[in-house]
């Protein structure tokens, strides 16, 4: 299959939101699988202040570019991460792009597949929270 090369995110309603993982991003306009939903925005690090930095919204856009994607005005920061993602991360002329990796519901939350090094530091030791590792955590919450 071609490699789709829209990378404009689309019109799409999407609103920050409590989820089980704190606040996350979810879409009230269907997606289509391959859409462009969102740009993970946010400043360009040197690589000192990426050394510097504490930072746990660091993204490698490639060719020594980091993004700071700490601001709250980088809604795509709210994306939390699944180990059954509804998107997928595309990295192209070093912005990073959001994509839909399947057709996506109104009122679904958005989330990718974070990299094994920051699950590894970040989530596995506090147990992940996606449907796949902890599907009674949401069916309890569906019942709230």
């Amino acid at each position: 299959m071609a490699k789709k090369e829209t990378f404009t995110p689309g019109k799409f309603d999407l609103k920050v939101k409590r989820s089980l993982a704190g606040l996350g991003l979810f879409t009230f306009s269907p997606i289509k699988k391959g859409e462009c939903v969102i740009e993970y925005k946010g400043n360009i690090l040197t690589p000192k202040q990426e050394e510097d930095s504490n930072s746990l919204y660091l993204f490698d856009a490639e060719n020594g570019i980091t993004i700071d994607g700490a601001p709250r005005w980088n809604t795509a920061r709210y994306i939390n991460h699944s180990c059954r993602p509804n998107c997928e991360i595309d990295i192209y002329k070093n912005k990073v792009y959001v994509m839909a990796r399947k057709n996506i519901k109104a009122g679904e939350e958005l989330t990718y597949d974070y990299d094994n090094d920051y699950f590894d530091a970040y989530i596995k030791p506090k147990g992940c929270r996606c449907i796949k590792c902890a599907p009674g955590l949401h069916k309890a919450k569906a019942r709230t």
